[in-house]
């Protein structure tokens, strides 16, 4: 029995359960690119501009880094997920909690809300991953869990949570301030 450098025994990946889960993280990440570009547009020509953007290329390239997870372990995500994936995509960048973009509305307070739980939805997955790193091996029994690539990821997600609650606090006043 092979063991991790703390001593704990190896186990294999079971793939028949993770696969469909990161497939899952797949589509929600996604849509979380088209849900930022969103509201970056919503957001435009304030100081939260910025934050949007670069939150959508964090989440962006934290999707390629998923999808190459993926592939490394023998799988292609089904074409029909991801057809449904770029399907539900579109409607994520129409924006339907604000469709009319406007920052003082309850709609502004959903959109926000949705990123947060996005976001600490992208959290829980490396945080899964982080566990499964040190005790798991793919089937040929090579370790495919970076793990300090996952700490990375994890440390992220925590960073871009606490920018989007940032921008919460900050324009609530704006949407339920009456003065």
């Amino acid at each position: 029995m092979s063991r991790a450098a703390d001593g704990i025994p190896l186990r294999q990946l079971d793939l028949d359960t993770l696969l469909p889960y990161l497939d899952v993280h797949l589509v929600g990440a996604t849509n979380g690119v088209r849900l930022f570009k969103a509201a970056r547009v919503s957001w435009a020509g304030t100081p939260h501009e910025e934050d949007f953007e670069r939150l959508r290329q964090e989440i962006n390239e934290e999707r390629a880094f998923l999808k190459r997870l993926i592939r490394s372990l023998g799988h292609r995500p089904g074409v029909v997920k991801m057809a449904a994936a770029r399907a539900m995509s579109v409607v994520a960048e129409l924006d339907p909690l604000n469709p009319m973009r406007r920052r003082a509305t309850t709609g502004a307070q959903l959109e926000l809300e949705a990123l947060q739980s996005l976001v600490r939805g992208k959290e829980s997955l490396w945080s899964t991953l982080l566990a499964l790193s040190s005790a798991a091996t793919a089937s040929a029994g090579d370790t495919v869990l970076d793990r300090p690539a996952l700490e990375r990821l994890l440390e992220a997600s925590r960073r871009q949570q606490d920018t989007v609650a940032r921008i919460m606090r900050e324009t609530a006043p704006a949407r339920f301030l009456r003065y």
